[in-house]
Parts: C-alpha cells; structure tokens; sequence
C-alpha cells in the first residue's frame, strides 16, 4: 500500500482536520494509500523539515510550513515548485477565491511553493460581554472618564487591562504569549514597531531595528508584559496557543493574537466564552496607523518526495471550498474568500466576514533567508528586555549588530 508522510503543526484542530480530509480524499477518489501524520512543535516542524533536510531527502512528502520560512525552504531547495502542477491542474477557483495577500509570499521569482492552509492575521481579542456590560461600563466612566470601547491607543490598552485585572476572579486584563519560540514576542515587537510609525527595513530595504519607534515599542512592551496589575501570572510560559486557550477558559478580558483563536472560542469544547467574544483593529499611538501581521501557513510538497502527483492531488482537495470550511468548523482558519463570507460559519462565528478588512492593514515579514536567525535574535533581545532592566537603547544597538554580521 502507498504510504505518506506528512509533517503538521501540532494544534488539535490541523490534526482532526487533516486526517478527516485524508480519509474522504481516499474515500472519493478511490485511493488505497495510508498516511502517517505526524505533529511536531514549530521548533522541532522546522527543523525536521528543513535543518535536517526532510523535505529535500523524502523523508517528508508534505508539510506545513508557514511563509516565515518559506523563503528559507525554497533557499535551501526543499520544497517543490508547484508552477507546472497548478498550470496542468488548478485548485478550484486559482487564483480568484483567495484574497491576493494570501497568494503573495509562497510565490519567489514567479515559482509558486505552496497553496494557503490556514490564516488569520494578528488583532485584538475582546470579551465584548464585559465591554458591553452596563455595571462596567458606568464603573469605567467614572473612573477615567471616557467610555469603555476596545482600545484604540495603547494608553488605553494598558487602562482597560487594569481595570478588568481580578486575579481574585481568575480574570486577568490580558494574556500574552511569552515563551522564546522565535515567534510571539518577534511578532508582538513588530506590531509595538508599525503601530508606532517604525519600519524593520530601512531605506536601503537593510533590516534595521536601532531607530527611535522601536526604543518606544521595547520600552513599552517590557512595561506591560511585567505589570502584574494587568497581565496573566502565566504569560511567561504561553506559547500563542496555550495563551489562547487561557483566553477561551475565560481568564482574561483581551489578548493580542492570532484571529484563529477568535474562532476557536466559538467553536472547540472547552471554550467558556461562546458568543462573549468580538475582535478589532489594533491600538496604536496617536497618529499612527493600526497594523496586522500576516504569517499563514501553507501546505508544500517535499522535493525528495517520491508520491509528488498524489501529494499534490490531496493539496488540490485539501484546498477545496469544502476543505477550507471542514478547516474551520474544526477550530483552524479557512483561507478561502468563500469561507469568510460563509453565512453558516458567520452564524457559529458572527466576526468572520471582518477577516477582509484585518487584510487591508496586515503586513508581511522581510522575506530574506536570513530572517528566521534574525528573528531569533529579535526573541533574545526582548526576552533579555523583559528580564532585566538593561536599556532598550542598549539591547536594540547590541541586536542591530549581531543582525548585520548575520546578514553581510
């Protein structure tokens, strides 16, 4: 019997999705071949796939791969070029059904590398059942004499965090995730960076991060992330996703993450806060425009794969509208415009149309090789703010050094 193999991001939702697709793939098709899917953690997903060359040398078929790394796959010629595949035999719909920033990153001097999986860019996380509540509303006023809306600056971000912290509730004003993956904190850095004006490349399109709107965002960052008046005692050892499952038990107001974990609280069992949840726009500073980052995932075929027509096949149905919906009743993010608009999934989850304008303002990370070393010194240098009281100036010098010896 044919075998693949298929390396997942280890979330419950991609597991139960992917096999159930697996299996009416093979179902439909009549195709009598076994798949061995196996759920790896980013750190390790990354390094099965492309330190160790898994993908280059068969040992993979498929793997998730998100558009952080993809540039660094198609660099070190791991994954396949899907052009001539999508030329003879396009996913339905190629490539109107999707919204262009989703077809942006997996697509390096005309080679396209992978088809979109799961989405969902960065926004505020709100429990809209206490902003909406008329006790809390009336307390707030009068407190800090304006009402009680999402914020739309981080000044009131860090006010409404306070305000609802009530650790004798086992609520807490927000919930970060704060744990070194070279991930959350890298991310949450650069959306301290763009809502402040900053960019992370300079007018010579050089990364660099020594400027005056990234002091501002450290400074800030370290703050809120130490403030015990505001923030789950936890944060510390969250990844985005066991933050977001503190946020669907219930345990804090608002969180900064990814707009799947939105979703999630609609959909999975142990969420507490079916129906409480809504989500917005970022703050940002006074006369700086919100922003969103856009990291998705895609499904790639391995270069070394020895099953690249069946593997395609299965990306082809795994792609589907009916696919992407399957994908999102689930609790993952259906990356299908059709799936946003969706009057059943807008039903269960009222916020989803609102994924089109979070595109409007989402941003891309640099697409360099270098970037996933880049942003591993990003992640030392804010866990190194958050830990000691070393002066943002200082780390962020320091950094923009090691970054140029990478980078050179």
């Amino acid at each position: 019997m044919k075998k693949i193999r298929i390396a997942v991001r280890k979330f419950d939702p991609f597991e139960s999705t992917l096999q159930k697709l697996w299996d009416l793939f093979c179902l439909e098709n009549n195709i009598q071949a076994e798949a061995e899917m196996i759920p790896l953690e980013l750190h390790d997903l990354y390094e099965q796939t492309i330190t160790n060359k898994g993908l280059k040398n068969g040992t993979w078929d498929i793997a998730h791969i998100n558009t952080d790394w993809i540039f660094d796959a198609v660099n070190e010629k791991a994954v396949l070029d899907l052009t001539s595949f999508i030329d003879q035999n396009p996913p339905q719909d190629y490539p109107e059904g999707w919204h262009e920033s989703l077809l942006k990153l997996q697509k390096i001097k005309n080679s396209i590398y992978g088809l979109p999986f799961h989405d969902g860019p960065e926004c505020l996380i709100f429990r809209k059942d206490l902003f909406e509540d008329f006790t809390e509303k009336q307390n707030f006023k009068n407190q800090f004499g304006y009402e009680l809306n999402p914020p739309k600056t981080w000044k009131q971000f860090v006010q409404i965090a306070e305000f609802f912290n009530r650790p004798e509730e086992n609520l807490y004003g927000c919930v970060f995730a704060n744990y070194p993956d070279g991930h959350n904190m890298v991310f949450d850095f650069c959306l301290q960076l763009w809502t402040r004006g900053g960019s992370l490349l300079d007018h010579q399109n050089k990364i660099n991060i020594n400027q005056s709107a990234a002091i501002e965002a450290l400074d800030f960052y370290r703050n809120i992330v130490n403030n015990k008046n505001a923030v789950h005692p936890k944060s510390r050892s969250f990844g985005s996703v066991e933050a977001g499952l503190v946020f669907a038990e219930g345990q804090a107001a608002m969180t900064i993450n990814w707009f799947g974990f939105a979703s999630m609280c609609e959909v999975i069992e142990e969420s507490k806060v079916k129906g409480k949840v809504d989500i917005a726009e970022l703050p940002s500073d006074p006369n700086h425009k919100t922003a969103s980052l856009n990291v998705y995932w895609l499904y790639t075929i391995g270069i070394g794969s020895k099953q690249k027509e069946l593997a395609y096949d299965f990306l082809r149905f795994a792609t589907s509208p009916k696919s992407d919906k399957l994908l999102t009743n689930e609790g993952g993010i259906g990356c299908r415009k059709s799936t946003w608009n969706d009057e059943d999934i807008n039903k269960i989850i009222p916020f989803y149309h609102k994924l089109e304008m979070l595109h409007e303002n989402a941003l891309t990370l640099p697409q360099t090789p270098v970037w996933p070393k880049v942003a591993e010194l990003i992640d030392q240098m804010v866990l190194k703010a958050i830990e000691s009281d070393i002066a943002s100036e200082k780390l962020l010098e320091e950094t923009q050094n090691n970054i140029e010896k990478i980078a050179n």
